[in-house]
């Protein structure tokens, strides 16, 4: 029987902020109390000074496996997002090969159970040819359908308006869309190719992915989802203009709002990087963060901010993508999109706690409770009695500095190298297992496959 205490937390939790025990049992919280200090655990944990935080659900990752290991596998990249307090992830299927059936999906599962340190789900890939295949989908048991509405790695590219039509009409869960319109890229692209060549400025990627690519296919894909009464799910909105497509929510850090964003039909994710980075550090940074979609000028990443603020924006994620430094060395052209986040993306939204920007209780709210709400996800988000613990530590008063000495990426480089956070990760608790402790891992336990309630 697996016990852990946790004594004198400051826990962040729906809105409030209290100093509280934890007792853990069996992979749940058990017990959560002002005095819990007479029962026995297994482990004890001191938790003065630092607040406990439901475990981060990342809602939109690339681990590379199978096919891409070269760049990353669900092993090395799910250890590096529970150092990152990232409790949880739901993973991409631009895979190789892409996962388009159901067979190939469940495959992701088998590996994932023996190797990931962090609990999981894995989306069903739409193309132009599997509607059948997609429309077998176990909607209890995958977080959702995930259609590219303009190309991106691994040319998954869903452009046939029947197939759209349907999908809409038809899906047995949630879609979740990577929206930028393909014919005005490819337009962009040539004409800049044409007027450059390879001698292209600094914000090149911003100028040809711009903002007309991405609203043009929100507003569709809004459009259908209205027309159809889809669940739809807008990834990495990276546009002032796009946040223009969703309703402020009425909801703040209550039941209410838990209800309210479970029943919310379009939503939408804001990406740590459109937040954190913007055209101007393409200058010092180049292709390291080349990203579809394209960071852009630097007030669409004050009007992103300002619709987390309002519930336009309903969850925050990373869609880490590493590559090899080798490939994101290559020119523009060649260089592939992506960069590497999982592992600090709560470092940075907890620098913009100490900013002034958020508080931590809104952080908690967007890279938890709602990721938990929007999904449907049985029994975790949240630090409730009968829920997972999934928690993570942290300390406001510890630095955390990026280098590539602890970088564990497979890739082994970030964007944030040299970068130095007012914060620390110090404990992460997966499933009731303390799978991280002040740099020490325990690897004896992997994560669980992450259900739903729908």
């Amino acid at each position: 029987m697996s016990t852990i205490l946790i004594v004198n937390a400051q826990i962040v939790n729906e809105g409030q902020l209290t100093t509280q025990d934890v007792f853990i049992k069996n992979g749940f919280i058990e017990q959560i109390g002002t005095d819990l200090q007479h029962l026995t655990a297994s482990k004890i944990i001191d938790a003065a000074g630092k607040y406990l935080l439901p475990g981060v659900i990342d809602d939109q990752v690339h681990f590379r496996e199978p096919g891409l290991t070269h760049k990353a596998t669900i092993y090395s990249e799910a250890k590096a997002a529970v150092a990152g307090g990232v409790t949880s992830f739901m993973e991409m299927p631009n895979t190789v090969p892409n996962a388009l059936t159901q067979s190939l999906l469940e495959d992701k599962y088998q590996i994932a159970a023996k190797t990931s340190l962090a609990n999981y789900s894995f989306f069903m890939g739409a193309s132009n040819d599997n509607y059948d295949e997609v429309m077998r989908t176990p909607y209890a048991d995958v977080c959702g359908i995930k259609i590219f509405m303009g190309s991106s790695t691994g040319n998954m590219l869903v452009d046939a308006p029947e197939v759209l039509e349907k999908l809409f009409a038809n899906a047995p869960c949630l879609i979740a869309t990577h929206c930028e319109d393909e014919a005005t890229v490819r337009q962009r692209t040539e004409m800049f190719k044409e007027q450059y060549g390879d001698n292209v400025p600094y914000n090149i990627h911003a100028l040809i992915r711009n903002e007309e690519a991405c609203y043009k296919s929100s507003s569709m894909a809004a459009e259908l989802a209205k027309k159809h009464g889809t669940r739809l799910h807008i990834l990495h909105i990276s546009t002032g203009e796009e946040t223009d497509l969703f309703e402020v929510g009425n909801y703040g850090n209550s039941a209410v709002s838990e209800n309210d964003k479970r029943q919310k039909r379009i939503t939408a994710e804001a990406c740590v990087h459109h937040l954190w980075f913007d055209a101007e550090d393409y200058r010092r940074l180049g292709t390291q963060i080349k990203c579809n979609p394209a960071i852009k000028a630097p007030h669409h990443k004050e009007k992103i901010f300002q619709a987390l603020l309002d519930n336009r924006i309903d969850v925050i994620a990373t869609d880490h993508a590493p590559h090899t430094w080798e490939e994101k060395s290559k020119g523009y052209w060649a260089a592939p999109s992506g960069l590497p986040l999982v592992q600090h993306s709560l470092n940075i939204m907890l620098e913009f706690v100490q900013q002034g920007k958020i508080s931590i209780e809104r952080v908690v709210e967007k890279m938890s409770h709602a990721v938990a709400d929007v999904f449907q996800i049985d029994r975790r988000g949240y630090i409730r009695e009968g829920y997972w613990a999934d928690l993570v530590l942290v300390d406001l008063n510890q630095k955390t500095t990026v280098t590539k000495e602890n970088i564990l990426f497979k890739c082994g480089w970030s964007p944030l190298e040299g970068t130095s956070f007012q914060s620390a990760v110090t404990h992460t608790i997966v499933s009731g297992n303390l799978t991280y402790a002040n740099g020490i891992f325990d690897e004896s336990t992997q994560g669980k496959r992450l259900r739903f309630t729908r």
